[in-house]
């Protein structure tokens, strides 16, 4: 009886403490993300040229590029993470890498749709076995992959440990996507900016895709910090509920 009664008033407690948590989920810095990326697709529809060869389909490059080097950044933050928590045990590192893998598969979702939005008209295919594509699809498999693998273990130090073993792998993945074009027969074209001289677009494309690909950094971390801050919240909540249910 007494245990019920203690548990019933850590309800109140966990909720009111949930509630505080949730609150702090929208902050000026997702604010900031979104304005930025509005700024950046009215740069890139209005105010920047299309390209002679590949018309108006080549605008779908200022998202395609960025958001692959948003899902690098997220998984590269996976991986850091991994190795900390491997390294020092600390549960905060190991929310961030989970707060890190899931924007990491929401960039690489959007790097796997504009891809073949932009290949068709270019291409005349939805779809092929170019290396750097299918790396890419199993980058997004092995990312999915650790989300799953994080849901489906129940001991928390264990999904920890495993999670973060299949993290650091994943990223290891990144370096042959990106060198791929180099070392095999592909129909991606060699790198025109991330190359080891200047890059080879106009300055009127160069400035539009520096610009989204500020708005993305500044989106890919708004949405990380958030997912971080929800996971926060949930794990405070669950040690609440669990004192409560001890009591």
């Amino acid at each position: 009886m007494s245990s019920a009664l203690f548990a019933d008033r850590s309800r109140p407690a966990a909720s009111a403490h949930a509630e505080i948590q949730a609150r702090r989920m929208f902050d000026w810095l997702l604010v900031v993300a979104l304005i930025c990326m509005v700024a950046a697709y009215v740069r890139a529809i209005f105010f920047t040229p299309i390209e002679a060869l590949q018309g108006a389909a080549q605008k779908i490059y200022y998202v395609h590029m960025p958001a692959a080097l948003s899902a690098y950044l997220s998984l590269g933050v996976v991986a850091l993470m991994s190795i900390v928590y491997l390294w020092l045990r600390d549960e905060r590192a190991d929310r961030l890498a989970e707060a890190a893998g899931e924007v990491g598969l929401v960039f690489l979702t959007v790097v796997l749709t504009t891809g073949p939005l932009w290949g068709k008209p270019i291409w005349g295919t939805w779809w092929t076995w170019d290396m750097r594509l299918t790396l890419t699809l199993f980058l997004w498999f092995l990312t999915a992959g650790y989300l799953v693998l994080r849901g489906a273990i129940e001991d928390a130090a264990m999904r920890a440990r495993y999670s973060a073993v299949l993290g650091i792998l994943a990223a290891l993945l990144i370096p042959f996507i990106h060198l791929s074009v180099y070392f095999f027969n592909t129909l991606h074209p060699m790198p025109i900016v991330l190359k080891p001289d200047r890059p080879s677009l106009p300055n009127e494309m160069l400035v539009t895709l520096l610009v989204f690909f500020g708005a993305c950094t500044v989106l890919c971390l708004a949405l990380i910090r958030l997912r971080y801050r929800y996971a926060v919240a949930r794990d405070a909540l669950r040690g609440l509920e669990s004192e409560g249910g001890d009591r």
